[in-house]
């Protein structure tokens, strides 16, 4: 294709937001619910698009705790994922989600509010036993 002086005077600027994008442009600092019930607060306008936006109450864990550690997760505690309260959230392995969902036991988030703590023990429990027979066969 030869090359035309006049064609950058019709190119887009570096910046430019118009028509739709202009649209729904949301400001860094906006927050939104996502569709499983967690507050997101858009953080930068860079890429990729899926780390525009973070959960709030991870933002806040991170302020007081430090980054969530590798191959842990958050889990609220009283079921309502919109608490955003430091507070509310524990910091477990990601392999004791599955006996919080309920798949071996009473499911976590459904259990009444004076069962919840027994419920999280007895997991944390059958985790720590799964872990000591998994080293303990490593070692023979």
């Amino acid at each position: 294709m030869p090359y035309n002086a006049a064609s950058a005077r019709t190119q887009f600027k570096k910046g430019h937001r118009g028509g739709k994008a202009a649209e729904l442009y949301q400001p860094i600092g906006t927050e939104r619910v996502s569709k499983d019930g967690y507050r997101e607060r858009k953080i930068h306008d860079g890429m990729p698009f899926q780390s525009r936006w973070k959960e709030v109450h991870r933002i806040e864990w991170e302020e007081l705790h430090g980054p969530v550690p590798e191959g842990h997760c958050l889990k609220c505690r009283d079921g309502d994922r919109s608490n955003t309260d430091p507070a509310n959230w524990l910091c477990i392995p990601r392999a004791l989600l599955p006996r919080l969902a309920g798949r071996w036991s009473l499911p976590y988030d459904h259990a009444p509010d004076e069962l919840k703590p027994a419920v999280l023990t007895s997991a944390r429990l059958e985790h720590a036993a799964r872990e000591a027979r998994k080293h303990r066969s490593k070692a023979r």
